[in-house]
């Protein structure tokens, strides 16, 4: 009895002790090993997702050859070796040929075409769509306008010209009123005052400063928000009117010492007849208080004068430039 005892502990407790030690060492190991595997599964789970993401994408990239019994095969690709045409299947995955005399080649031709063009279109679509979203967004920001070939509206108020990648702040002249002598002296002079009376508005100067150098300049107008407390840079003769500003391109006729801008005759006080030299420009509003303006007509050599028509007549506060021959004549090059 004495050797089936251990460390004092009778033989009869030995085995249930042994078996119960046996049974805890085993539910304490099982979930440890157990563990792998599901994680074994979830990885494997996982790894199937770029699996599928390539299937999508190579999806859309399959071609079709399409047989000349109305029916088609989906590929991947195509090889055309002489009389037999060796393609990898989408369906099944494998290479596989057929006689080139089973293949409908113009109907295969029109349909790569198609779908190409339609890849085309709905590319431009979605192009066209984030452009207007872009548009739409724009805020207080005024880099996030951009004019010309690539470049952006400088910050502030006032007009701009923009003359491929070159963008110029055109600056206010103060434009005069002047009365024809010889028409005064003659309603003087007659017993009844039926005599029309003339006026001219004219700037100062024979030549603006700002000279352009191209023929199809475009102008962008930024304007101030609708508050009559705000002090603005753009200054006007009277007030705005309310549905955006209506602007309008007058060639100048160069006189002795200025530039006149518009002829008005008026009858016992009122205006019968005005004449303006005016070149066709279209308005754009592409941002809230930007407008752009683009040109009907390329311009000749000459002096010109952008004016604001306001309520009560010519806004007095114009923007005047100038385009002289070589300026013409080097952009009438660039464009050959």
């Amino acid at each position: 009895m004495a050797a089936s005892r251990i460390t004092g502990v009778p033989s009869v407790w030995f085995g249930p002790l042994l078996v119960s030690l046996v049974l805890l060492t085993f539910c304490f190991w099982s979930p440890c090993r157990a563990a792998p595997q599901g994680t074994a599964s979830n990885s494997q789970s996982s790894s199937s997702t770029p699996s599928q993401t390539k299937g999508s994408s190579d999806a859309q990239r399959d071609k079709r050859l399409v047989l000349k019994d109305g029916t088609y095969q989906i590929v991947r690709e195509y090889q055309r070796n002489g009389d037999r045409v060796r393609y990898l299947s989408a369906e099944r995955g494998d290479w596989e040929e057929l006689p080139a005399s089973m293949v409908d080649w113009d109907a295969t031709a029109k349909y790569a075409a198609d779908t190409a063009n339609s890849s085309e279109e709905l590319a431009q679509k979605i192009h066209a769509q984030e452009e207007a979203k872009r548009m739409d967004n724009v805020s207080d920001i005024d880099a996030s306008l951009q004019v010309g070939n690539g470049t952006f509206l400088p910050e502030g108020e006032g007009l701009f010209v923009v003359e491929g990648k070159s963008v110029r702040l055109v600056k206010q002249a103060v434009a005069g009123n002047k009365r024809d002598k010889m028409r005064t002296v003659e309603q003087v002079l007659s017993p009844i005052p039926i005599v029309p009376g003339k006026q001219k508005v004219y700037l100062a100067g024979e030549h603006a400063t700002l000279r352009l150098r191209t023929t199809t300049p475009e102008f962008y107008l930024r304007e101030p928000p609708s508050d009559p407390e705000r002090v603005s840079p753009i200054e006007k003769s009277s007030r705005p009117g309310e549905t955006g500003p209506e602007v309008i391109l007058i060639r100048a006729k160069q006189m002795h010492g200025g530039r006149e801008l518009e002829s008005i005759k008026t009858l016992f006080g009122q205006r019968i007849d005005e004449n303006v030299d005016e070149v066709a420009i279209q308005r754009w509003e592409v941002a809230p208080n930007v407008y752009r303006f683009t040109l009907g007509e390329q311009l000749t050599p000459g002096e010109y004068v952008l004016a604001e028509i306001l309520p009560d007549g010519l806004n007095y506060f114009v923007w005047d430039f100038g385009l002289d021959a070589a300026g013409a004549a080097g952009d009438t090059k660039a464009k050959k």
